[in-house]
């Protein structure tokens, strides 16, 4: 597996966590750039969540200046996701056992392997991280997860692989950087049509829960925008970020 042109590769010991490595280093980056700690001290999830990452499991950063809004950068959230479920795919041979859950995150067998957080170190308009946290060798208990959430998995627990970090960086990259291409090249389109042919429970009832509000409805689809489209008793809602609950 090649590493992809236009990348730097920069594999940590320890790091308190590699979005906040990101951030130290995006002003001293000449380009794209991922971060892999083999140990993080302070991993975070979304909304500033801790992440549990033992020894063994994947921690790593894409930082880097795409071009475009606030919203076309957000859309970096399904191309990673995308990256991601074919990187596992490739190296486990479990297609058929993983799938997308919007917004960020990756499910094997129904439960959650992976997950993804977008930051912006130096605040809007500068450079964009990417961090990407699996479950390779051990996922927390179910008590470390909110009532109501997806279960935690591990790769080596539902397939049988033992993966190294930084082999799944190796093949991470390359499936990044092949879906950010396309995504330049042809827009969202094609990357959120192999997203929704990835994604888990469309068709079915799902709860979104906000800081404000909960939302039941039937997961229709994912809008141009990247919004999670919901019919509810109320009508059709577009939802532009919230946790999501089966």
């Amino acid at each position: 597996m090649s590493w992809p042109g236009g990348y730097g590769r920069r594999v940590l010991a320890e790091v308190d966590s590699t979005n906040a490595e990101a951030a130290r280093l995006a002003d001293t980056l000449a380009g794209p750039e991922w971060i892999c700690a083999l140990r993080q001290t302070a991993a975070r999830g979304r909304r500033g969540r801790p992440w549990a990452n033992p020894p063994g499991n994947f921690a790593a950063t894409l930082v880097f200046r795409p071009e475009g809004d606030a919203r076309q950068v957000a859309l970096r959230s399904f191309v990673a996701a995308l990256a991601l479920y074919d990187a596992l795919a490739s190296l486990t041979r479990a297609e058929a056992a993983l799938s997308l859950k919007w917004p960020n995150d990756v499910l094997l067998s129904g439960g959650k392997v992976a997950g993804i957080l977008l930051e912006y170190p130096a605040g809007p308009g500068g450079p964009l991280a990417i961090g990407v946290g699996v479950n390779l060798i051990a996922a927390p208990g179910a008590e470390a997860v909110e009532p109501g959430a997806v279960p935690p998995v591990s790769v080596l627990a539902e397939t049988g692989v033992r993966l190294s970090p930084e082999g799944v960086l190796d093949a991470l990259a390359e499936a990044y950087a092949r879906h950010e291409g396309a995504l330049v090249t042809y827009g969202f389109g094609p990357i959120r049509e192999a997203w929704l042919a990835r994604a888990a429970r469309v068709g079915e009832v799902i709860t979104a829960r906000t800081g404000r509000e909960e939302r039941r409805g039937t997961f229709e689809t994912v809008d141009d925008d990247g919004n999670l489209v919901l019919k509810t008793a109320e009508g059709r809602v577009r939802i532009a970020a919230a946790d999501v609950f089966f």
